[in-house]
C-alpha cells in the first residue's frame, strides 16, 4: 500500500475531470479511474483485449479487474481468464463515507455529512456470493482497498425529502486507509475474530464482527463453501460452525 502515491493519483484524476467537466460528471467512473491508475500506473497496461474480452489491467503476467458492483457480470470473464491467467479482483470498501446531495434542478450541492454506517469487508460477500464457484480457483485473488470516500447522490428519490430511493451519481475517494487481501483459501481465516469461541452460530459471529445476522450468515455460507468453516451440529434452529485447521 502506498497512500502517498494514491493521493497523487487521486488529485491528478479529480483535477483533470473537474476542470473539464465538473464534479460527478463521470457518473460513478471516478472511483474506477483512480483505482485503475493506482494499480496500473503504466497506461499501456490498461484496457487490454484478451481472448475476446477487455481486461481493466494486464501487467504481462497478471490480470487485474476493478469491480465496484455487479459481480454476476464477471462470470463469463472469469471462465475465460482463470484457466490461463492469475486474476486479481479489486473491490473498494467505503469504510468511512461522507454524503453530498445534488439538486438536479439548481445544481446546488449540499455540505458533506458523515454517514453513521461504517463499511466493512463483510458486506462485500453479497457480491462474492455471485461468483462463489470461482473463489476456490487458485488463480483468483481478491483485494479490498479500504477507503474514506465522498459519495454524491441526486435528490431524485420518492420520499418527501427526495433521499429514499435516490440515485448515486459518483464516488470520489479521499484517502486509502488500508488493504485486505485474500491470495489463498487460508487467508479467509482472518475474517473470524480470534476471540470467537468454537463452536458458534451465525448470531454469535454477527455479534463478534458487528454486523447483522443476515450479513454474518452470508459470510458463513461462503466460508463453509470454501471449507474454511464447517457445520458441526445445531443449537435449536441455528447451525453451529467451527473453524477448520489448515
Amino acid at each position: 500500500m502506498d497512500d502517498k502515491r494514491f493521493e497523487e493519483i487521486r488529485n491528478k484524476v479529480i483535477g483533470v475531470e473537474r476542470e473539464r467537466y465538473g464534479i460527478g460528471t463521470l457518473k460513478e467512473k471516478t472511483l474506477h479511474a483512480i483505482l485503475k491508475d493506482y494499480y496500473a500506473p503504466d497506461k499501456d497496461m490498461q484496457e487490454i483485449p484478451i481472448d475476446g474480452y477487455v481486461a481493466d489491467i494486464y501487467t504481462g503476467t497478471e490480470i487485474i479487474e476493478i469491480q465496484t458492483a455487479q459481480f454476476n457480470r464477471m462470470r463469463n470473464k472469469l471462465d475465460c481468464f482463470l484457466p490461463n491467467y492469475p486474476v486479481t479482483i479489486v473491490y473498494p470498501v467505503p469504510q468511512i463515507k461522507y454524503l453530498y446531495w445534488i439538486d438536479e434542478e439548481t445544481g446546488e450541492c449540499s455540505k458533506p455529512r458523515k454517514s453513521t454506517v461504517k463499511g466493512s469487508v463483510y458486506r462485500a460477500f453479497y457480491e462474492l456470493y455471485k461468483i462463489k464457484n470461482h473463489l476456490s480457483d487458485p488463480n483468483l485473488k481478491l483485494c479490498f482497498p479500504l477507503l474514506e470516500i465522498e459519495e454524491y447522490r441526486l435528490l431524485n428519490g420518492w420520499s418527501h425529502d427526495r433521499k429514499k430511493g435516490s440515485s448515486r451519481y459518483d464516488r470520489i475517494p479521499r484517502t486509502l486507509l488500508g488493504e485486505i487481501r485474500f491470495e489463498r483459501i487460508e487467508d479467509y481465516v482472518q475474517l473470524i475474530p480470534y476471540d470467537l469461541k468454537d463452536p458458534f452460530t451465525a448470531k454469535d459471529f454477527g455479534k463478534a464482527i458487528g454486523e447483522k445476522k443476515e450479513i454474518a450468515s452470508n459470510v458463513l455460507h461462503i466460508l463453509n463453501h470454501l471449507q474454511v468453516v464447517e457445520r458441526c451440529g445445531k443449537a435449536g434452529n441455528s447451525y453451529l460452525y467451527h473453524v477448520v485447521e489448515f
